[in-house]
């Protein structure tokens, strides 16, 4: 007896042809199901379903929690949300760190089963459209790929599943190799290249150059420190004790072939395409670096930018009038205003930048930014890197017009993160601190704000709720240029590296780049690390090159902001930011309200989970636990 397969897909349900009521009531197939007959016989249900497998990119980077939280680059603000499982070391197989859904073990799985289905019936769908066929075969294998990245980068080898299963098959399988996952992805990643060679491109899908730069992003974590054995157990003694290297390291082989590769493939995509502004022959001026950086942020999508940046992403996650057939994307995503916003603003402050990432934004001159400075310290907000005001609020800087009930105690659309002088003998508390008077639950406790990824169009709403649209970055241009610089300097091409690093940096507005050696190279980490921040890299790229201990592992640092008027002065009421009127004193401190970091080198994978290794014993755990 044959058995008819059913597929439960909301999306699909939306493009169902609207039917009478009339003697189908006798019809007893279910009504919030497709046959699997039906759906690969259809072109529209078919590319329904893939749509489907694109649910499970979820928010992109646009959550509540961010994984800049586990890095130097943010503190979250709110404790009980199980980050400091993780910063402080704690972690273990029975109480999993807070862990995003985008690369959480079993929902993983689940996307890729998804994936799997998609590949086992586009071949042999009967569907009259063969192009649309390829095309849905293309974007199958490129998501079936960027779910296995996602394990890979986070756990390790993992079990490599290229079949759906069945009731009462053996699902039991052991993690591969850390060279045979990466094979694997790599396998897919250039079927998805030559399946989507040719064919349209679409805001939110899949394309020839999403491939090949997710390739590239694969081969580089492949070529670096943590994932050659002999370098990885010289660097960490829990690595060198761990006796299943094979999963989580290549045990040798040829390192500068593999970083050949990634070079190779990074630049067949900077071949394909071309990012933003990325064509200067000198420094931008600082405004136009600070406009260029935010329109790179917004996506070209918001009205204060540039269109035609839009050009830097190869793949995002869309939220837009424009591409609405996603049905089952996660609506109401994209709230990163609300989310990281300042509590003057009746938002959230939830992933606040650390004073560790504000000192790595260097000088206009291209020299780094130093407390022992006094010029520095007594200004440390002037004279920095464009993207500096383009990623981080911080005292004094000017934001988007106050919320009605605040726009009364703080008229000047200024930002408030210190104390001041009140010319009684007290201090005014500024409205975004964890002592104003507004939502003060909601204050940041390292006294800076996330600009970066919030509209700063005074026209939307003040606590920025719902009124984004703008796309999230899963892979940009410039990561490619990136990574095709790394490669370039590890295989000793320094020429080209700085050439193609000066690029950005002229953007940037900041000076060219002439170090070499060792001192090329830092260069290098510390321009990734400021371009990409808040991009979901720093976490891995930190892990990667093995320098979580002296960068994850350090303890938060906020900064204190006191201002005293000037002798004669008189106070300013209401307040505002004003040099003439007050001296303003900066100082850092460590910061251990919600944390108190350490490292431990089983972090730099996080542990599978208990529960699946009760459900599949044949899982081997990662190092340290």
């Amino acid at each position: 007896m044959k058995r008819t397969k059913f597929i439960v897909l909301f999306a699909l349900i939306a493009v169902l042809p609207q039917v009478g009521c009339d003697s189908d009531f006798l019809n007893t197939k279910p009504l919030d199901r497709i046959s699997s007959d039906a759906t690969w016989s259809d072109g529209p249900l078919s590319q329904a379903f893939v749509y489907n497998v694109y649910s499970f990119l979820g928010y992109g980077g646009f959550e509540e929690q961010a994984l800049a939280a586990l890095t130097d680059e943010a503190m979250f603000t709110h404790a009980g949300r199980n980050i400091n499982t993780f910063t402080e070391g704690s972690e273990t197989p029975s109480n999993v760190a807070w862990v995003s859904p985008t690369y959480e073990w079993g929902r993983m799985y689940l996307a890729i089963r998804q994936a799997n289905l998609a590949l086992e019936n586009l071949p042999t769908a009967t569907f009259p459209d063969t192009d649309l066929r390829d095309r849905l075969l293309g974007e199958s294998y490129f998501l079936r790929a960027y779910y296995y990245q996602q394990l890979l980068r986070f756990y390790g080898g993992f079990p490599i599943i290229e079949k759906t299963y069945s009731l009462n098959e053996e699902y039991k399988v052991a993690r591969n190799t850390y060279e045979e996952c990466v094979n694997f992805i790599v396998g897919d990643l250039d079927k998805a290249a030559s399946l989507l060679d040719g064919k349209p491109e679409t805001d939110g899908r899949a394309t020839k150059n999403a491939a090949l730069a997710l390739k590239s992003r694969v081969l580089l974590y492949a070529a670096s420190d943590l994932h050659h054995g002999p370098t990885a157990t010289a660097k960490s003694p829990v690595l060198a004790a761990y006796p299943n290297l094979d999963i989580v390291a290549y045990s040798g082989g040829d390192r500068a072939a593999r970083w050949q590769a990634v070079k190779a493939t990074a630049k067949e995509v900077l071949d394909n395409a071309s990012g933003y502004k990325l064509d200067l022959s000198a420094p931008a001026s600082p405004e136009d670096a600070t406009e260029s950086y935010i329109a790179v942020a917004m996506g070209g999508k918001s009205a204060v930018a540039d269109p035609s940046a839009a050009v830097e992403l190869i793949f995002q996650r869309t939220h837009s009038t424009e591409y609405t057939v996603e049905s089952n994307w996660p609506l109401g995503g994209l709230h990163n205003g609300i989310n990281n916003g300042p509590n003057g603003y009746h938002n959230w402050a939830g992933n606040t930048p650390i004073q560790q990432l504000v000192d790595d934004y260097e000088m206009m001159d291209g020299t780094r930014f130093d407390w022992s400075n006094p010029t520095h310290k007594a200004d440390p907000y002037t004279g920095r890197d464009p993207r500096f005001y383009a990623t981080v609020m911080y005292d004094g800087a000017t934001w988007k017009p106050r919320p009605a009930d605040v726009a009364g105690l703080e008229p000047y659309n200024q930002i408030q993160t210190g104390y001041y002088d009140n010319g009684s003998g007290g201090l005014i508390n500024g409205i975004d601190t964890r002592e104003s008077p507004i939502e003060n639950w909601n204050g940041s406790r390292t006294h800076y704000y996330v600009r970066k990824f919030i509209d700063p169009n005074p026209a939307l709403p003040d606590n920025q709720s719902n009124a984004q649209v703008i796309p999230w970055p899963f892979i940009r241009y410039t990561e490619v240029v990136l990574n095709y610089v790394e490669a370039c300097i590890e295989l000793g091409d320094e020429a080209e590296a700085r050439a193609w690093l000066n690029k950005i940096r002229f953007r940037a507005g900041l000076p060219a780049v002439t170090e070499t050696g060792t001192a090329l190279r830092d260069r290098y980490r510390n321009e990734r690390r400021i371009e990409l921040a808040y991009e979901e890299h720093r976490y891995h790229d930190a892990r990667r090159w093995m320098i979580a201990p002296t960068t994850l592992g350090r303890m938060i640092q906020s900064i204190n902001i006191e201002a005293e008027l000037k002798p004669g002065a008189t106070a300013l009421v209401p307040y505002r930011h004003d040099k003439t009127v007050y001296n303003y004193t900066y100082t850092p401190v460590n910061n251990t309200e919600n944390e108190t970091r350490t490292w431990n080198d089983k972090m730099y994978y996080r542990p599978i989970s208990r529960d699946e290794v009760n459900r599949n014993d044949l899982l081997k755990q990662n190092p340290g636990y």
